[in-house]
């Protein structure tokens, strides 16, 4: 079965390959100025920014676009306001959702938001209705290719992580507390050990096995949210079939 980490994975990897470069710093941007203005600009003192800012280089954005966006979070440039909001709902099949957004503009985004929900038979629901279903947590997934896992293990459980699973045939993937996570990829970086996407994450606690005629409609809403210029990060509480996300894939083109 494929679920939320598979999907992330994906995500990752189609971002990765996304020839709209300027599309991906767009969303890089918001969120460190968002992540600055809420936290302070120094990244040792703000585990969200810090993360943001390992990721954004990861995507290969260029070190002057970080820091101005950090000096628009602090005031110091002029420019629009973001603002971090999230929305919750439900998608086919009953799935909970997050869907995390930086805008400068909540009612458009907001409705935005409802229009895709609805179209890919989804609909929003209130605040709180979904969010406790979710745990922060810390993700590191490294290809298997380029690791085994007791050498992960080792590196990454002696600096606390909680555990490296195993739900993806092409990587492992570590979680830690939110508060371990910047100990824990440090010391993965120390062991030579390369990953490929690391970010503080929502995790579902529990899943929900979605039948196949309605998995091709909800990833279908995942990639038409993920899509979205204000969308930062969706996250939702699934399982679907190797078989259906492999038909999608292929239907998709991706």
């Amino acid at each position: 079965m494929a679920g939320h980490s598979k999907w992330a994975n994906r995500v990752h990897r189609k971002t990765r390959q996304d020839a709209r470069r300027s599309k991906i710093f767009s969303k890089y941007s918001r969120a460190i100025m968002v992540a600055a203005r809420e936290g302070g600009g120094n990244p040792d003192h703000n585990p969200t920014l810090r993360s943001l800012i390992d990721q954004a280089s990861a995507a290969e954005m260029p070190k002057d676009n970080i820091e101005y966006a950090i000096q628009r979070g602090l005031g110091e440039v002029e420019g629009v306001e973001f603002e971090a909001v999230r929305y919750e709902g439900y998608g086919p099949g009953g799935v909970a959702m997050l869907i995390e957004c930086v805008t400068d503009n909540n009612q458009r985004t907001v409705a935005e938001i409802r229009n895709i929900m609805s179209k890919r038979d989804g609909k929003m629901s209130g605040a709180g209705s979904v969010t406790w279903m979710f745990e922060q947590k810390g993700v590191i997934a490294i290809p298997r290719d380029h690791a085994d896992y007791d050498e992960i293990f080792l590196a990454a459980a002696e600096a606390g992580a909680e555990d490296v699973v195993d739900d993806d045939e092409d990587y492992w993937e570590v979680r830690t507390a939110m508060e371990d996570y910047h100990a824990v990829l440090e010391a993965l970086r120390e062991a030579g050990i390369e990953y490929e996407r690391a970010e503080l994450s929502m995790i579902p606690t529990s899943t929900i096995e979605v039948p196949d005629d309605s998995a091709g409609k909800l990833l279908r809403l995942l990639e038409d949210l993920e899509d979205h210029d204000d969308v930062q990060h969706v996250y939702a509480n699934f399982e679907v079939s190797d078989e259906a996300l492999e038909a999608f894939e292929a239907e998709s083109g991706n």
